[in-house]
């Protein structure tokens, strides 16, 4: 996918009045926030913003370019209206091509999995991960195929298989996915139940 650019301006003035005129032109208002510490205000095409967001992720670097300048960035943080869901303000996070990011990556499970044929049940308990990488190198996802997963067996973190340029930061020993064997597990349950039922007999008898 092509780098997502959005256009901006910089914003002469802050304040609340403002932002409330910028939205009311159809604009929303913005940072810039660079490594360094320093802050740029801008603000940007609602529309467009709104129709660029949707195909991103947290690990995705988006071009912003204030007044024809560019900027690398992540986008960092959206403020929406709680009643509209319309996005009102807007934090980017600045990079730099020779510098070290943290990111958190998503992952997309693909594939059917084996052990879901034999009956079991597929389950997704970590969605992303932490890595750290040059700007580069980042990954905008993981594509994580569970084709060969079968039941009762899991896949961890430490089984993915990334760039040696990409460092990942979450614990190796987390669980990505797993198949649980329904049947098994029914059966069991099924088993614990007579169980239950056949100790609460002779107390029953004894009333």
């Amino acid at each position: 996918m092509s780098q997502v650019v959005f256009k901006a301006q910089n914003r002469k003035s802050n304040g609340s009045g403002e932002a409330r005129k910028i939205r009311r032109a159809g604009r929303i208002p913005g940072v810039i926030y660079g490594r360094s510490g320093k802050a740029i205000s801008i603000d940007l095409d609602a529309l467009e913003f709104s129709n660029g967001v949707r195909v991103i992720s947290e690990s995705t670097i988006v071009k912003v370019e204030v007044d024809g300048k560019p900027y690398d960035a992540f986008v960092k943080n959206t403020q929406r209206n709680i009643l509209d869901g319309n996005i009102l303000h807007v934090d980017f996070y600045e990079v730099q091509s020779d510098a070290v990011v943290r990111a958190r990556v998503t992952i997309q499970l693909k594939g059917s999995a084996a052990g879901v044929r034999e009956g079991g049940v597929l389950e997704f308990p970590l969605h992303e991960v932490e890595v750290e990488c040059l700007p580069k190198d980042l990954p905008e996802r993981i594509e994580l195929d569970v084709s060969e997963l079968g039941a009762n067996q899991a896949i961890y973190v430490r089984d993915l298989k990334l760039s040696s340029a990409v460092k990942v930061l979450t614990s190796q020993d987390l669980v990505i996915a797993l198949v649980k064997f329904a049947k098994e597990e029914k059966a069991e349950a099924a088993e614990e139940e007579v169980a239950a039922e056949a100790a609460a007999a002779p107390e029953e008898k004894d009333k």
